[in-house]
């Protein structure tokens, strides 16, 4: 059996973002279909976290390793979590 031969991609030209949704909008009004977009929604201002570097006891993440585990979520949640409840 042939082997199939490979699209030529280095020949290919790009679409544009407008092409793209010149499409969507096309499949949308032929088929019914919405496209959504995907990824994480945007947070508000209030909503955003910082990003910091903190050294932290070994028996501090430790806990936070095992709660986490157990509640399925990452440990800095769970340090997080333990924080806003001592803030608020």
């Amino acid at each position: 059996m042939k082997k199939k031969a490979e699209f030529p991609f280095n020949h290919a030209r790009r679409i544009t973002p407008s092409e793209v949704i010149a499409a969507e909008q096309a499949i949308q009004e032929q088929f019914g279909i919405n496209y959504t977009r995907r990824g994480r929604p945007a947070k508000s201002e209030t909503e955003k976290y910082q990003s910091v570097s903190i050294r932290l006891h070994p028996q501090v993440i430790a806990w936070a390793k095992s709660e986490a585990e157990k509640q399925g979520v990452g440990y800095q949640t769970i340090i997080n979590e333990a924080l806003l409840k001592l803030v608020s």
